[in-house]
């Protein structure tokens, strides 16, 4: 009686922690994307409330005739490889930077990560401000083509305008994950191997990386799920443009869905799109831990 009562008791306690949290993952989370599965098998404008029931009509267009869809597809895994690429070079550099002796480490540290907190949609128009104006009167001053040119209004400096904005904002985070990985690598391993002879190259690639290997994996699923639902940085920086060369997969749905009215058809290509990304971020995962294990 005793050990049913002090069992009972725990289980409410979970539940009492556990519990408003999970109501709001299942609300928030679990439900919508139960009906997005179902809306995706109707041609529901998202406006009426007669849903009239396609079955795979859907996907068979998304495959057969939207070209558009695959264009935004073929961008958004040209700018994750780009941007996940840059973000963790950069995000890795910073962490061994000020991961060292520097008086100014933790003013720097904070510095890099707040880009991180400033919103998509005020940093997309900031670094519009920044390409369109900024890099325009300093090109008249210093006739430099690389600040003469038209970033906002060529396909290709627009894909790397975004790269570029995309890196600046999320690199101090990726910082902030290799600093405490770092901060985890016991320094009497690095002492024996500076006695040993091994220079300070040797100790980074032998030593260093092999033992925060799971930073990695953190950063890299990370960076890759964020490069790949890219929406408001790339709404306010170009709005797809120039001629939709910059629309990425998430505006695609978005306009497909609330401004075509298209609802069932979006809410399939966010299906198809969700698939996607949990393929890519798994095999991901799969391929680094594997790699954790070896080293």
């Amino acid at each position: 009686m005793v050990k049913n009562k002090a069992k009972t008791k725990k289980i409410l306690s979970y539940a009492a922690f556990v519990g408003p949290a999970l109501i709001f993952f299942i609300v928030i989370q679990i439900i919508p994307f139960f009906m997005g599965v179902y809306y995706s098998f109707t041609s529901w404008n998202g406006i009426s409330s007669a849903t009239e029931w396609v079955g795979f009509e859907n996907y068979k267009r998304i495959f057969t005739n939207d070209e558009r869809f695959f264009d935004s597809f073929l961008f958004t895994t040209k700018f994750m490889f780009a941007a996940v690429a840059i973000s963790n070079i950069i995000g890795f550099s910073f962490a061994l930077l000020l991961n060292s002796a520097l008086k100014t480490r933790n003013i720097l540290r904070t510095a890099f990560f707040i880009p991180n907190v400033i919103g998509g949609l005020l940093l997309g128009f900031i670094w519009q401000f920044i390409f369109v104006r900024g890099f325009a009167a300093i090109g008249e001053l210093t006739n430099l083509s690389f600040f003469q040119q038209a970033w906002l209004g060529d396909a290709k400096t627009a894909f790397w305008g975004i790269v570029i904005v995309f890196a600046w904002q999320i690199s101090g985070y990726m910082m902030v994950i290799y600093i405490a990985a770092l901060q985890g690598v016991d320094t009497s391993l690095l002492e024996a191997a500076k006695i040993d002879g091994a220079n300070a190259f040797t100790s980074l690639t032998k030593i260093i990386i092999p033992l925060i290997l799971p930073a990695f994996t953190i950063c890299f699923f990370l960076t890759i799920s964020m490069a790949f639902k890219i929406f408001d940085l790339n709404l306010s920086l170009t709005g797809g443009g120039p001629f939709n060369s910059t629309q990425s997969v998430a505006i695609n749905i978005y306009q497909e869905a609330f401004t075509n009215n298209n609802y069932g058809l979006g809410s399939a290509k966010s299906i198809l799109f969700f698939a996607i990304v949990a393929v890519f971020t798994t095999l991901q995962v799969m391929i680094t831990k594997k790699r954790e294990v070896e080293a």
